[in-house]
Parts: C-alpha cells; structure tokens; sequence
C-alpha cells in the first residue's frame, strides 16, 4: 500500500494497467514531465512491492504489470485506478 501513496506512481501504474503491452520509461518521462532518475527511482519502488516488472531493450527499459499479481491486489488496483 505505501508503493501506492505516491500520486506520480498510482498514474504509472494506471497507465500500465490501461496499456496494451510494456512501455518504456522514455514514455513515462514524456508524459509526467518527470526527468529519468526521478521516473526510475519511482518505477524501483513498484518494482520492491512486487507490482511491476521490467526488461531492457537496448537502452531503455520497458515496464508491464506482473504477470502474477494476486487477485486481491488486480481488485484494489481495479478500484483505485477505474
């Protein structure tokens, strides 16, 4: 739940749960207007609780949802960001 308190990380995990794959982090720089050590240290805290998972590609790092998210946490999610 703490890794949920900050609003810049709820956005991103909206926009993770509404995508239709992995968006990179050079996405979520351009639309929060955040710099990249600002977006990666939040996306490290989703990444510590077990929401998100990344690969790399190149240089850049592409983030999704996990794949095994409990059911509970997808209904919270659910009701959070819908």
């Amino acid at each position: 739940m703490k890794a949920l308190a900050d609003p810049t990380r709820l956005t991103m995990l909206a926009a993770l749960w509404k995508a239709d794959g992995p968006i990179c982090i050079c996405d979520f720089t351009a639309g929060l207007e955040l710099t990249q050590p600002t977006i990666s240290h939040h996306m490290a805290k989703l990444k510590d609780a077990g929401l998100v998972d990344s690969e790399k590609r190149g240089i850049w790092i592409y983030y999704r949802l996990r794949d095994t998210l409990p059911a509970a946490t997808r209904r919270l999610l659910a009701q959070l960001i819908d």
